[in-house]
C-alpha cells in the first residue's frame, strides 16, 4: 500500500525507466506539438516525442530540414508545461548536432535546460556513435533514431522504406549496436521491413521504438495528428483511430451557420 499521500504530485518517469522496459510491457509513445493535447497523450503514453514532424504537421513545411532550434524549444515548453508524468524527448533539429559532438553538446543542453525536458533525440546510427557517447558521458539523455531517418530525405531520395534488399540489413543492425555502445537509453526504428526489425529488437539491449517497423519492437509511437485523422494522406503503417478532421469541420460549418442567421450569440451567450 502507498504511503504517499493523495495529493503528492506524480513523479515524472524518467529516460532510465525507459531503458530498464526492454522485453517488459510494451512501450506507448505519441508525437505531441502543444499543452492541451500533450496534457491529454501522457494519460496513456509513458513518453511524448516532441518530434521535428511539427514543421509538416503544424507549421506546412514540405520536409523537416527547415525546422529550426527556436522552433523545438518553442513547442518543447509547452509540451512539458501541459505535462507532469511522461517523459518528454524533443528532437534535436537538422544543423543542430552533425557538425561536432561540441555543438551538439551545447545544442542540447541548450534545449533541455529552455524546455525541462527529459531528454533529447537524433537522427544516425554509427556515424553518430561518437555524439551520443559524447553527449550521454556529460548528462544528456539520448534517444536515438535510425532505418527511414527523414532529416536525410534528400540523400535517401525521398521517404523510403528501408531494408527491401535484404544485403542492407548488416548495416542496419550494425547502426542500432553501435547507438546502444555508445549510451541511447532507447532507438527509434522507421520505416523498416518488418524481419529487419525483429532482428534489430532482437539485436540490442536498449528498447526500440518503432514507427512503421513491427509489433515486435519494444514500444510503438505514432505522430498524433496522423492516428487522430486530421492528416488527409497518412503513411501505410498509421492506423487511424479517429476521424476528427469530419468532426471539425463539421463544427466550424455549424458556426458559421449560426453566425451568418444571427443565430450565435443567442441568449444563453450574451450578458443582461
Amino acid at each position: 500500500m502507498s504511503t504517499q499521500p493523495e495529493d503528492t504530485p506524480k513523479r515524472r518517469i524518467t529516460a532510465p525507466q525507459i531503458a530498464a522496459r526492454k522485453g517488459g510491457d510494451p512501450i506507448v509513445a505519441l508525437t505531441s506539438y502543444h499543452a492541451h493535447t500533450a496534457a491529454l497523450a501522457e494519460r496513456h503514453c509513458d513518453f511524448l516525442l516532441v518530434g521535428d514532424s511539427v514543421g509538416m504537421v503544424m507549421h506546412g513545411m514540405e520536409n523537416t530540414t527547415g525546422v529550426t532550434l527556436e522552433l523545438m524549444i518553442l513547442h518543447g515548453r509547452a509540451v512539458v508545461r501541459g505535462t507532469s508524468r511522461a517523459l518528454v524527448v524533443v528532437d534535436m533539429p537538422f544543423g543542430s548536432y552533425e557538425e561536432s559532438p561540441a555543438i551538439a553538446f551545447r545544442n542540447a543542453t541548450r534545449i533541455m535546460k529552455e524546455t525541462q525536458c527529459g531528454a533529447v533525440k537524433l537522427e544516425g546510427g554509427a556515424q553518430m556513435a561518437e555524439t551520443i557517447r559524447f553527449l550521454t558521458e556529460r548528462g544528456v539523455p539520448v534517444m536515438a533514431h535510425i532505418g527511414l531517418t527523414p532529416q536525410s530525405t534528400h540523400v535517401m531520395g525521398g521517404f523510403k522504406t528501408q531494408g527491401r534488399d535484404e544485403e542492407t540489413w548488416d548495416a542496419h543492425v550494425a547502426d542500432a549496436v553501435a547507438v546502444a555502445e555508445a549510451g541511447a537509453f532507447a532507438v527509434v526504428v522507421e520505416g523498416v521491413v518488418e524481419p529487419l526489425a525483429r532482428r534489430i529488437t532482437d539485436a540490442v539491449p536498449i528498447p526500440t521504438i518503432g514507427i512503421g517497423a513491427s509489433a515486435r519492437c519494444d514500444g510503438q509511437i505514432l505522430v498524433l495528428e496522423d492516428m487522430l485523422g486530421l492528416n488527409p494522406w497518412v503513411p501505410k503503417f498509421v492506423k487511424v483511430y479517429g476521424r476528427l478532421g469530419p468532426m471539425i469541420e463539421e463544427a466550424i460549418e455549424g458556426y458559421a451557420q449560426d453566425v451568418r442567421a444571427r443565430a450565435f450569440p443567442g441568449e444563453d451567450q450574451v450578458y443582461r
